[in-house]
């Protein structure tokens, strides 16, 4: 096996940030940020594959779990969170858990991320099973919490994939189907809130968004299972309908508020035709 060298340790390419004027800090950050999505694109085989998985695993019925801890469980979380607004799922569909619980979303929690049974505990708390699949999120690739559920799941056959920012990690090892987005030394160095995290990000937005795609949660490119909560959001869904329709404006508004989804609006359109 190839060594494994913790790339997201290694010392800035830059020095003396504290001297740097302001435009150098900032033209120096954007180079930085523009290794990202090359990062990624040298990953899409390795993202195809789990995304691959998570389909399938929810079309029996599997959820999908995110674990990680500090800014990895937080980049989850959010993840998770913003699934049953955009497509109109349950928030049993996609599930975020972190490190140190919602407390550590705001505030750091000490040693939480160290202790190698605990993640396996706060998964129990939402019955995972041999359905799921469950995705570790480390940018290091050793955070023990997150590779010692996965070790448990792993070992009661559930499926796992990672997401990781450091070639050859240990969580790599673990998973099933893993992701490595090799980003290189963090313009601060070993803050991994950076283009670690951007990598991340970026990487959770196509596993999710393809997910709820393959799962028919949207038509042509709306998301028209979208929940209806604020008036932008049923705006757009009026003008959804009205692109699909003959009616006007407010009978188009009022469809849709009385249903609740574009999807179900045009739904009872099509069949009272």
């Amino acid at each position: 096996m190839e060594s494994f060298i913790k790339t997201t340790e290694q010392p800035s390419h830059y020095r003396h940030l504290e001297k740097m004027p302001l435009n150098e800090l900032l033209s120096a950050m954007n180079k930085e940020d523009q290794q990202v999505p090359k990062a990624v694109q040298a990953a899409l085989p390795q993202i195809e594959a789990l995304a691959l998985a998570i389909v399938e695993a929810m079309a029996v019925g599997g959820r999908l779990f995110y674990i990680g801890a500090g800014t990895s469980g937080r980049l989850g979380v959010l993840d998770a969170s913003e699934i049953p607004p955009t497509f109109g799922v349950s928030k049993d569909y996609v599930i975020g858990v972190i490190a140190g619980g919602n407390i550590a979303l705001t505030d750091a929690v000490e040693n939480a991320e160290d202790n190698s049974e605990q993640g396996w505990q706060d998964l129990q708390a939402h019955q995972i099973g041999s359905k799921d699949i469950l995705v570790g999120l480390a940018t290091s690739g050793t955070t023990p919490y997150v590779i010692g559920a996965m070790q448990k799941a792993k070992s009661l056959g559930i499926v796992t994939g990672c997401v990781t920012c450091n070639k050859n990690a240990p969580i790599s090892q673990v998973a099933d189907f893993p992701i490595e987005v090799v980003v290189g030394p963090e313009f601060l160095t070993g803050s991994t809130r950076l283009k670690s995290g951007t990598a991340q990000k970026m990487v959770l937005n196509m596993l999710s968004t393809i997910a709820m795609i393959r799962m028919g949660r949207v038509l042509d490119n709306k998301m028209v299972n979208m929940q209806l909560t604020n008036q932008k959001l049923i705006e757009r869904g009026t003008r959804m309908i009205l692109e699909k329709t003959n009616l006007e404006p407010e009978k188009a508004k009022q469809l849709l508020l009385n249903y609740g989804s574009v999807a179900a609006a045009m739904e009872a359109y099509n069949k009272a035709k």
